[in-house]
């Protein structure tokens, strides 16, 4: 039973997350808020592991998840089910997109479909924001104003950003470098 809500959760995070792996991070938020399946840090965990790894996010998001909830065969299920809506779709389209590229109606279809996957990701990036520098969950047990802020990753990140203003390095620096403090602060 597990194996087909799996497939068919992570077919739903396939089929309406259009725009790429970012565009999956609110579908992933739901699995926390309905299943259970991972944590918020684990969900932070999963974004900035697949940014510095090969492979799209919702890709690498199922796998794990699908691991973890029900070990090797769940993990093979969830990464079926994210990646079958496409190539279902790819495959519908493919004959004919040569035909119905250049009528209007399609590209106009695609302009209008831009500011929805830029909220997507928009709204993305603020979850992941907010997960990062702030401990919600903890605040909400303690009510402490202090526990609200992750005080380590906020230095860390004005350290970023200042040097990403001053010193012109290739982004996979930034991510390698981002990846090692993220190691030492976390052990």
């Amino acid at each position: 039973m597990i194996y087909i809500k799996l497939f068919f959760v992570f077919f739903k995070i396939g089929l309406f997350s259009i725009g790429g792996g970012l565009a999956t991070i609110p579908f992933l938020q739901e699995l926390i808020d309905t299943y259970g399946w991972i944590t918020s840090q684990e969900l932070l965990d999963i974004i900035a592991i697949s940014e510095s790894t090969p492979g799209p996010i919702g890709i690498n998001a199922a796998t794990y998840v699908g691991y973890k909830t029900s070990g090797i065969m769940g993990g093979i299920i969830a990464t079926l089910g994210i990646v079958a809506p496409s190539i279902i779709i790819i495959s519908l389209i493919a004959s004919y997109f040569r035909k119905v590229n250049e009528k209007p109606i399609v590209q106009n279809g695609f302009y209008t479909l831009r500011p929805a996957v830029i909220g997507l990701i928009g709204a993305a990036g603020f979850e992941v924001f907010k997960i990062a520098l702030f401990n919600i969950d903890l605040f909400a047990q303690t009510h402490n104003f202090l526990n609200l802020f992750n005080i380590k990753a906020i230095i860390l990140f004005g350290v970023i950003l200042v040097l990403m203003k001053k010193v012109k390095l290739h982004p996979i620096v930034y991510i390698g470098l981002a990846a090692a403090v993220g190691i030492i602060f976390k052990y």
